[in-house]
């Protein structure tokens, strides 16, 4: 990887994580495996989640002095989970930057959540390393406190499917449920769901699974919701 490449990561992240540091963080261990078996980026990883927990743990705390740690610990769980990662991770463009080994390269290894997920702990824990404390939690608060705002708005975090649930039964709008419908050849299938309460349709979604669709179709009915009961929150 160039120089030129871990400098644009780290504008992009706005840390100045030293260059053989970061490229560690990025060293996925397919990579490592062909190269010989030099170091990968797992202990990174395992530093970057401790900071990414207390982290968000720490903000929800304080910003929330009314809730419960239930709910807390639901937030919490909302953010610092594989798929929230992963959309971080892609936000941020971090597949490109990836040192994958050609069995990953060759099966979308810089698409998948839970390699990408990996590595945005292993970035945390680059910045923790390099640049020190104060750095590596202006970085988690730069990447995550979006989403935290989000979870703390829709109540069961970014799992809308339980959201919209809960709305539904909170605003008496009746039972929640999909209607599915797909296109495509079987190998590029797209799936497209209309979410239903009752019999009214509050949002559609489309994805490359059915989960997903749902999960799309969930999220478009809970900002409508949000829209028509602007002063809804769950207690």
């Amino acid at each position: 990887m160039s120089a030129q490449s871990l400098r644009e990561l780290t504008e992009r992240l706005g840390v100045d994580i030293d260059p053989e540091t970061l490229r560690l963080a990025l060293t996925h261990r397919s990579y490592a495996f062909e190269q010989g078996g030099i170091p990968t980026n797992e202990r990174l990883e395992f530093l970057g989640d401790s900071v990414l927990q207390l982290v968000s743990t720490e903000s929800l705390f304080y910003d929330n002095p009314q809730l419960p740690e239930g709910r807390l610990a639901k937030m919490r769980a909302a953010v610092v989970n594989t798929k929230a990662l992963a959309q971080i991770a892609r936000r941020t463009g971090i597949g490109q930057f990836l040192l994958l080994g050609k069995g990953e390269e060759s099966t979308g290894g810089r698409d998948k959540d839970s390699i990408l997920a990996d590595t945005v702990e292993a970035l945390i824990g680059s910045a923790y390393v390099s640049c020190g404390r104060e750095a590596a939690f202006a970085l988690v608060h730069r990447l995550i406190d979006d989403m935290l705002v989000q979870a703390v708005t829709l109540g069961a975090g970014m799992d809308y499917k339980t959201t919209l649930q809960e709305a539904a039964a909170d605003l008496a709008l009746g039972t929640v449920t999909y209607e599915l419908t797909a296109a495509g050849p079987d190998h590029a299938r797209v799936f497209t769901a209309v979410a239903l309460l009752g019999e009214r349709e509050w949002g559609s979604g489309a994805g490359s699974s059915k989960k997903g669709a749902e999960a799309q179709a969930a999220k478009a009915a809970v900002g409508a919701i949000r829209a028509q009961f602007p002063d809804y929150r769950r207690p």
